[in-house]
């Protein structure tokens, strides 16, 4: 897959763009005040596949728990602000790797302006994020509704201004909770700027139907090339969203670490509870890093053959199964071992 040119950039300990791997981020949900909680919550997003967390940064005393939670913590920490400026300039001052802002809320060129100089200062990227939900007033009106045309005009404007004031340490991104809308706006602004693309569809909903609709926005930019850095927006966990940006990115093959689980969708040829058996192996392999396919198949019809591609797999039966590896069965295993005698071969895989 053949990715679009952008420049790199680098975020903390992290280089997106400029031919370096899709980064996933996520969002922390804790109150930033509550530093023990969002610490925590920070070490599991790391655990699980996160590259970079966002934190949301409402008031100064947010800001300056950056400062600890910086310490604490391995993960570069992007600062969320919206509407006040100076929190910006207060997280740059705490540690704060990156700074997002939506430009159609901030206020003013002045203030603009004073977030851009201290990012000089400390050597911080700037993400704008265009919103649909939130453009400047005179583009809303001349478009009437935040369609991707306002969105692209809206970013165009704020890359010259930031241009103009000599940064170009920037990030962009352009969401909306329309899925055809967000992916007309990327491909439209990746032609005309060679800037880092954060992906992503905002306020996409629950697990179920965010899950749905981000495979889709973000697969359909990564499949044309668009994107350094994605996050999916769910209304739950933030680990799901890392866990969900990591099943989408390995189906394209830009992921490759951790174990890649295929399984049939049963039918009335089953004669086990294969649900089950896919549901215990799953959890259990989240834990395992190692780079390899394995397949769960509930008959014959669907075993070796079908899943001949697959490093390690089973066709379960009604009281026995096979085990085999790359389409040669290796083994006849007792029902009752399905789950113990696969996650062996998996741990013991080289």
């Amino acid at each position: 897959m053949k990715r679009k040119n952008t420049k790199s950039i680098k975020i903390g300990s992290v280089s997106i763009g400029g031919g370096y791997p899709v980064a996933i981020q996520s969002m922390t949900k804790t109150k930033t005040l509550d530093i023990k909680n969002t610490i925590k919550q920070i070490k599991r997003l790391k655990k699980a596949g996160c590259d970079i967390v966002r934190c949301a940064i409402p008031d100064t005393g947010s800001a300056k728990a950056l400062k600890t939670i910086k310490k604490e913590t391995n993960i570069p920490v992007v600062a969320d602000i919206h509407f006040n400026y100076k929190l910006a300039i207060n997280a740059m001052e705490n540690g704060a790797d990156k700074i997002r802002i939506n430009p159609g809320n901030i206020g003013s060129e002045k203030h603009l302006k004073e977030i851009i100089k201290k990012a000089k200062e400390f050597n911080i990227p700037i993400r704008i994020g265009i919103n649909s939900g939130s453009l400047e007033k005179d583009i809303l009106s001349k478009y009437g509704y935040p369609s991707s045309e306002a969105m692209i005009e809206s970013a165009k404007r704020n890359i010259d201004f930031f241009e103009s004031e000599g940064f170009f340490q920037i990030i962009i991104s352009l969401k909306s909770s329309d899925v055809q809308t967000t992916i007309n706006a990327y491909r439209e602004i990746s032609e005309v700027v060679d800037y880092p693309l954060h992906i992503g569809i905002t306020e996409a909903g629950t697990p179920f139907r965010g899950t749905i609709k981000s495979s889709i926005g973000i697969g359909a930019l990564l499949l044309d090339g668009i994107g350094d850095t994605i996050r999916v927006s769910l209304t739950g966990d933030p680990v799901k969203e890392v866990l969900v940006a990591k099943e989408i990115m390995r189906s394209l093959h830009l992921y490759n670490k951790g174990v890649d689980l295929i399984s049939c969708p049963t039918c009335g040829r089953i004669e086990v509870d294969l649900i089950k058996i896919v549901s215990v192996v799953e959890k259990k392999i989240s834990k395992i890093d190692k780079q390899l396919k394995v397949a769960i198949m509930g008959c014959v019809v669907n075993g070796p053959g079908e899943a001949k591609d697959a490093d390690i797999g089973i066709a379960c039966g009604k009281g026995f199964g096979l085990l085999f590896k790359k389409g040669k069965i290796i083994e006849k295993i007792k029902e009752n071992n399905f789950i113990d005698r696969l996650i062996k071969e998996i741990e013991n895989w080289h």
